[in-house]
């Protein structure tokens, strides 16, 4: 049994997570810090789903692991656009 844990964004992940995981973390965390957003009080969130890491961001962002492909998904939160003209 593995158990999960949280860190502080821009601080170092867990130990253990695969390299793509590693990667996509830091594509995520540079993609924000270009951002205006105050993202000081962020943090990830690993759980292990059957062996394999999923990390969720405070912001809803997810990273997953498909271990069969050695790949990453990163699932960012959909943004609403209230937008008065959406009915034409």
């Amino acid at each position: 049994m593995q158990l999960g844990t949280r860190w502080s964004l821009g601080a170092t992940p867990p130990a253990g997570l695969p390299e793509v995981v590693l990667i996509a973390l830091q594509a995520v965390e540079g993609d924000l810090a270009a951002l205006p957003d105050d993202t000081s009080g962020w943090r990830w969130t690993l759980t292990w789903l059957e062996g394999n890491p999923v990390i969720e961001l405070d912001d809803g962002t997810v990273i997953r692991f498909d271990p069969k492909e050695d790949s990453a998904t990163i699932t960012q939160p959909a943004v609403v656009i209230d937008d008065e003209d959406d009915w034409i």
